[in-house]
């Protein structure tokens, strides 16, 4: 064994902790999947696609309405990567879990690392969620009742959003905020991912990791939160989610909790979003309202 430079892990323990796709043997299978889905909700939900958000050739989203006469409930998707792979199209077909129960989805695309700072993808994701704050309505949305999830590192950049200090926004002049979120196998403390191979690509320093680390940020000033990981994760994505439980806390305007899923890995976690009758996706109807 080599020396610990995290927590006692040496470099290839920590690798080990956060390379999923050797956890996780059948990867593919679920990448594969989603690809599928992707597809048939593009195909079948009517989704207005490549809307911009900002100014930037990545800042667009993919919205799909719910079909609804009344306002409809809006998630907000980041999807996961490890903040240099995927895009939104990977992950358009959580609208087949999200439609048929009157959620419309909105899939946010970033730009990916090491082409962008880390910074860049934060500011990404806080101004996709005010724009869609600002222009719910606009597609029968509710601007009151507007939600963020994320996956991995989608995770990260879920809890990041919610974190925002609105009051740099203009809607949030009238109270417009997220209501919460769900961030699914989320990193929160990257300090070991910038000790680990990740950082190879990520070019992350110090000074990086830090700033843009939600167990560093201050909590959401209100919402329903929710930070979910599977069971099957191993230790550090277990601790990173535990850690940031308890650093954010609940409070009389907010309530955070941590849910471990018993038997998911990194990928099967989210499959039940791609299925509008599974338990998940109707705890999630049953949350938002």
């Amino acid at each position: 064994m080599n020396s610990p430079i995290f927590r006692g892990y040496d470099r290839a323990g920590l690798d080990a902790q956060y390379n999923n796709r050797a956890k996780v043997s059948d990867y593919e299978t679920h990448v594969a999947r989603w690809t599928t889905a992707a597809q048939h909700a593009r195909d079948t939900l009517s989704p207005q696609l490549d809307v911009p958000y900002s100014s930037g050739p990545d800042e667009t989203l993919n919205i799909f309405p719910a079909r609804s006469a009344a306002a409809a409930p809006v998630l907000v998707y980041i999807h996961g990567g490890y903040w240099m792979a995927r895009s939104k199209a990977d992950t358009d077909g959580i609208a087949l879990g999200l439609v048929p129960n009157g959620i419309t989805l909105v899939n946010v695309d970033y730009s990916l690392m090491p082409g962008a700072r880390m910074d860049d993808l934060v500011r990404q994701c806080r101004a996709a969620v005010a724009w869609t704050l600002t222009h719910a309505a606009s597609f029968g949305g509710d601007p009151s009742s507007v939600w963020i999830a994320g996956h991995s590192a989608g995770g990260h950049l879920t809890a990041s959003v919610a974190a925002t200090d609105w009051s740099a926004y203009p809607m949030a002049s009238s109270g417009r905020m997220p209501a919460g979120g769900f961030a699914f196998s989320g990193l929160y403390d990257l300090e070991p991912i910038r000790l680990s191979y990740l950082n190879e690509v990520l070019l992350m320093d110090t000074a990086e990791a830090q700033r843009n680390a939600p167990i560093g940020m201050s909590g959401p000033a209100r919402g329903d939160w929710t930070l979910l990981v599977g069971g099957n994760e191993g230790p550090e994505y277990l601790r990173q989610s535990v850690e940031l439980g308890a650093a954010w806390g609940t409070n009389e305007k907010r309530r955070v909790q941590v849910e471990v899923v018993e038997g998911a890995d990194h990928f099967s976690i989210v499959a039940p979003l791609y299925d509008p009758s599974s338990a998940l996706i109707r705890r999630m109807v049953s949350t938002i309202g």
